[in-house]
C-alpha cells in the first residue's frame, strides 16, 4: 500500500512572515546600540541606587541620549550596560527637562552609534519597533504601530511648564526600563525616544526631528539648551473671518495671561490679545510660537504682530532667557 510523503518542514526562514522579519532585523541592528543605564546619587554612605532606564548611543566615543526623567537630579551618575557585556561609567553632560531629553558621556569608545531617523516622516499605522534594555544583558523588544501622531506632553521643570508637541504615541509596549531606548522603525532608523505609559497598551516617544536635533546638539556642545521667554500665557483661537481670510490663516495665539514686568508686560500685550505673527513668521498655534521663541532671539528686538479689538497692532518685544 503507497504511502504519502509528509511535506517538509519549512525551514525557519521560511516560516518568519515578513512582519517577523522586521522586527527581527530592526532588533538586531539596535540591540548594540542601546543601553542599560544603572543610576545612582551621591549619598551620605557614597554612591547609592536612584533608578534605571534605557539609553541610545549617539557616538563611538560615548555619547548616550536618554530621558531627562531617567537622570535628572543632584549628584547623578552610574553605569552603562551593553549587550556586549560591556559596563562603562558614565556621567551627565546636559539635561533639558522641558523636552525630556538628556545626554550623557560613557568613559568608553567603539560604541555601535544608532542611526537617527526623521519623525515627521512617520504616518499613523506604520510598524513601529521600541527597544529598551532593562538589564543590561538582553534588549527588550516590542512591536506595533504608530496610532496617532501629533500629541501633546506636558513637562515641568521648576515653575516653567512646557508642552512637548508631536510626541509619538504607539501601541508597541513600554516596559520598566525601557524610558530612554529607542522607538525605530522598520528601516532599524530611531525615530523616538521613549518617554512615557499613556495608558493601557499604549506609549509616547519624543520625536527625532529638527527641533530635539538641535537641543540633542545644544546639549552635547554646551550642556545646556536655551529657551527665549515671553512671559505669557495662552492657547490657540480661531480667527474672526474677515481677518481669516486678509491673514489667509485660521488661528491665532490668544494671550490668557500677561506675567507682570515680563517680556510682553514691557510691549505692552494684554491678555485677550490675538498674536498672529512674530518675526515674520505666521503664528497659528503654540508649536509655531515655540518654534520662534529660541535662544537666538534672547535680548534682541523682534516685531510681533496682534489683533486687539479687530484691529492689528505692530509690537516689539525683547524676549528673556528662559530659567529652570
Amino acid at each position: 500500500m503507497a504511502t504519502t510523503a509528509e511535506a517538509p518542514m519549512p525551514t525557519e526562514a521560511e516560516a518568519l512572515d515578513a512582519y517577523s522579519r522586521i522586527v527581527v532585523e530592526v532588533a538586531e541592528r539596535l540591540a548594540p546600540s542601546v543601553a542599560n543605564l544603572r543610576v545612582t546619587r551621591r549619598g551620605r554612605g557614597g554612591r547609592v541606587p536612584a533608578g534605571a532606564g534605557s539609553a541610545v548611543v549617539l557616538t563611538p566615543d560615548g555619547f548616550l541620549l536618554t530621558s531627562a526623567h531617567v537622570v535628572a537630579g543632584p549628584g547623578r551618575g552610574g553605569r552603562a550596560a551593553f549587550v556586549d557585556g560591556r559596563e562603562l561609567s558614565f556621567r551627565i553632560v546636559g539635561v533639558d527637562r522641558l523636552s525630556d531629553l538628556a545626554v550623557l558621556r560613557a568613559d568608553g569608545d567603539g560604541l555601535v552609534p544608532a542611526n537617527l531617523g526623521e519623525a515627521e516622516r512617520l504616518r499613523v499605522g506604520q510598524l513601529v519597533v521600541a527597544i529598551g534594555n532593562p538589564n543590561g544583558f538582553a534588549g527588550s523588544v516590542t512591536a506595533g504601530v504608530v496610532s496617532a501622531l501629533g500629541r501633546s506632553l506636558p513637562t515641568r521643570s521648576g515653575a516653567n511648564v512646557r508642552v512637548v508637541d508631536n510626541v509619538i504615541q504607539t501601541d508597541a509596549a513600554l516596559n520598566p526600563g525601557n524610558s530612554g531606548g529607542a522607538l525605530a522603525d522598520g528601516r532599524g532608523r530611531v525615530v523616538g525616544i521613549n518617554t512615557a505609559v499613556a495608558g493601557v497598551g499604549l506609549g509616547l516617544a519624543v520625536p527625532i526631528n529638527a527641533a530635539t536635533r538641535g537641543i540633542v546638539g545644544a546639549l552635547m556642545a554646551e550642556g545646556r539648551f536655551r529657551r527665549a521667554y515671553l512671559g505669557i500665557a495662552g492657547g490657540p483661537r480661531p480667527l474672526p473671518p474677515r481677518l481669516a481670510r486678509e491673514l489667509g490663516r485660521r488661528s491665532g495665539v490668544e494671550i490668557a495671561q500677561v506675567v507682570e514686568g515680563g517680556p510682553a508686560d514691557r510691549a505692552g500685550m494684554r491678555a485677550e490679545d490675538l498674536i498672529v505673527e512674530l518675526e515674520g513668521t505666521p503664528i497659528e498655534g503654540m508649536d509655531d510660537l515655540q518654534r520662534v521663541v529660541v535662544g537666538e532671539v534672547i535680548g534682541r528686538a523682534v516685531r510681533a504682530k496682534v489683533v486687539r479689538g479687530g484691529r492689528e497692532r505692530e509690537l516689539e518685544l525683547v524676549p528673556a532667557e528662559l530659567e529652570g
